[in-house]
């Protein structure tokens, strides 16, 4: 018989996290905190990780892709049922926003931590969403279904409405499946690559075409709402700071909502839950235009990944009210006990190339070192040696800053970022660093469209970041030679840098940036050392040295730097920021041979579709395959015009970067039409 947390209060025990990373270890904390048993469940991929060692029990649920693991209805269940799990929390994404595994767990008599499965179908459509909100005088934003209308149709509609638009999937959010489309040549291949990927990341292909807001901001609010019928929310979120239309930056409270408005979102909030009559942690999420007009964009009836402002702000633990509320008990807290107290601002710690179009970044993480300062509260759910795959979301971690005003929280965020070490997979940390530190997010002048109008990715290195990779450049030869000496009895006995030749220069070669980085060093005694790099000679002293640091004196300026080698790269961090560079081998093996116009994977991923056969002819920038790598599509294009001579490519097919997709033989004289 299937249990409803209406039927009775229930004091659970033992709760199963359907999920992983750092959502199921933050979930893991407040039950531990509340003499909660905990259980999760891995995939092969995640036999070691962390969230793995931290429960109590730990079940594995099938191999790396998330169709036959996380995804899993059956194999999740069954865990639960092996271990006697009470209840599952789902985290956020996976199975978190799935009616059928809400009511699957209901008719197996586990409870579900979250709303009900009624609430999560209705609002897990956008376009009943919409109904259901115009219906209760919730405003909402101007658009229609695509459900059923051809691509003619659709493109006649958007006309009468207006161009630019807005495509998304109807089933889901995080930015997959949205395409933004300013003119209507561009509107059907749009749609087909929302269909794709709204189809990929959902199951479902359905799409709304809506009007797009050039300079919005989104905020959203948190509500609690519990059996009983009571619903409140928890104040407001700013995430206009995106990617990808995901969110990197959050803060609470948000710097464009003063009293008057928070109260009037607030009340729109409550009773959108009211409406479906919403039970746990939820969140309704607006978007605002340039004259503060909000309107309802979705209802997101799962625990946010930005949860933890709020509960910085308000001193709650959402999660023990998720558990509390499951168990059948009424909230315990009315909306008159809510306050505001300070500002807590999160940025998200991704594994990805910021400067080449964010690319998701793979591999072995080989340190990862947080900054414990005060007034700072991490999220994480990797650790030194973790492997970064390409199966899931590129999220690595949540860094979270609270202080008594928001430019304190911001400076401080930057701080911390600043000092983490994070090496062996490109991340976003300096993006996040730059957009803290930019004077307009500084003043609140923030939308969405914030990094693509402030900064300026891709681009060459700015003069502070050349200076930073000279310098660390020196560091790491200084480092390496310190270590080798190390690491040979032999030579310990003999001054540093004896030659035969005293007067000759040692060298070290690294690439870093695409860039060749000669180091030229003599050291005539540890105290003085003489350095050339680009032309510039520099006199320095080695301070201090182990496996993980050297101090230095270099231009009149001491530093420590800290650095780490795996294999041939060399990472350095200090306070000018990290690089990463990539040691030259003497004897280098012979280069692979290279296929003449091969377009080649830029990351590991699986090919979701081929766009292109043999004898086509392409134009400079012809989509031609789209790779699946974390969760996110990218397209590769055409560097040239010519003739498609081979695709070897496979819908399917799992490659590794670099491998060869499709060989096209560039053509003489007029681009092909």
């Amino acid at each position: 018989m299937a249990f409803s947390v209406c039927d009775a209060m229930k004091t659970l025990r033992k709760i199963l996290i359907a999920n992983r990373g750092e959502i199921a270890l933050r979930v893991m904390r407040t039950c531990r905190a509340m003499g909660i048993a905990t259980v999760a469940v891995y995939s092969d991929a995640d036999r070691h990780a962390p969230f793995v060692r931290m429960a109590d029990e730990a079940v594995p649920i099938g191999p790396p892709p998330s169709t036959a693991s996380y995804l899993s209805i059956e194999n999740i269940l069954a865990a639960a049922r092996r271990t006697s799990a009470e209840a599952i929390h789902p985290g956020y994404g996976f199975l978190s926003e799935n009616a059928g595994f809400a009511q699957a767990c209901a008719d197996s008599g586990i409870i579900f931590i979250g709303p009900t499965a009624e609430a999560i179908r209705r609002m897990g459509s956008k376009v009943e969403a919409k109904k259901i909100m115009t219906a209760v005088g919730v405003p909402v934003i101007p658009g229609f279904s695509a459900e059923g209308l051809s691509d003619g149709e659709i493109e006649r509609r958007a006309r009468d409405m207006g161009y630019p638009v807005l495509i998304k999937a109807s089933a889901g959010g995080g930015g997959k499946g949205m395409r933004i489309v300013r003119e209507p040549t561009k509107l059907s291949a749009a749609l087909a690559a929302a269909r794709r990927e709204a189809k990929s990341a959902f199951g479902d292909d359905t799409l709304l075409v809506e009007r797009y807001f050039e300079s919005p901001r989104h905020i959203e609010i948190q509500i609690l709402g519990d059996a009983q019928g009571h619903v409140i929310h928890c104040f407001e979120r700013e995430c206009s700071i995106q990617r990808r239309y995901q969110k990197i930056i959050e803060e609470a409270p948000s710097p464009a909502v003063d009293e008057a408005r928070r109260s009037r979102m607030g009340a729109t909030a409550v009773a959108a839950g009211q409406a479906i009559g919403y039970q746990s942690a939820g969140t309704v999420e607006f978007v605002v235009d340039q004259s503060g007009q909000f309107y309802f964009l979705e209802v997101n009836t799962r625990l946010q990944v930005e949860h933890p402002v709020t509960e910085q702000i308000t001193g709650l633990d959402l999660v023990r009210l998720q558990i509390l509320i499951a168990q059948g008990e009424p909230l315990p807290l009315r909306q008159e006990d809510l306050t505001i107290r300070g500002h807590a601002i999160e940025g998200r710690i991704y594994a990805e190339d910021s400067r080449a179009e964010f690319l998701p970044s793979t591999g072995t993480i080989v340190r990862w070192e947080e900054a414990r300062l005060p007034g700072i509260r991490y999220e994480s759910g990797v650790e030194t040696g973790s492997e970064i795959t390409i199966h899931y979301d590129p999220l690595l971690a949540k860094v979270i800053a609270y202080a008594p005003t928001r430019m304190e929280a911001a400076q401080q965020l930057a701080g911390a970022l600043a000092e983490m070490s994070v090496h062996g997979v490109r991340t976003n940390l300096p993006l996040l660093i730059e957009v803290l530190r930019h004077k307009e997010f500084l003043a609140g002048r923030l939308d969405t469209h914030f990094i693509d109008k402030h900064l300026s990715l891709g681009g060459p290195p700015t003069p502070d970041q050349e200076e930073a990779d000279r310098v660390h450049a020196i560091a790491a030869a200084l480092w390496l030679q310190e270590r080798r000496r190390a690491l040979a009895p032999v030579l310990r006995g003999i001054p540093s840098g004896w030659r035969n030749n005293p007067s000759q220069m040692q060298e070290v070669v690294f690439t870093g940036g695409g860039a060749k980085i000669q180091v030229m060093y003599c050291v005539h005694t540890r105290n003085d050392i003489e350095v050339a790099l680009d032309g510039r000679t520099s006199r320095t002293a080695i301070l201090a040295w182990d496996d993980r640091h050297v101090a230095l004196v270099l231009d009149g300026t001491r530093r420590t730097y800290k650095l780490v080698s795996h294999r041939q790269t060399h990472y350095v961090h200090s306070p000018l920021g990290t690089s990463e560079f990539v040691e030259a081998l003497r004897f280098p093996p012979p280069a692979p041979a290279q296929v003449q116009g091969g377009c080649h994977a830029p990351m590991p991923g699986k090919i979701l579709s081929v766009r292109v056969a043999p004898g086509e002819h392409v134009r400079k920038g012809t989509g031609l395959v789209v790779l699946e790598a974390m969760k996110m599509e990218h397209e590769v294009l055409a560097p040239h015009a010519g003739k498609v001579r081979e695709v070897p490519a496979q819908v399917g097919q799992q490659v590794e970067a670099g491998a060869v997709l499709v060989v096209i033989e560039e053509e003489a004289g007029e681009t092909p039409a």
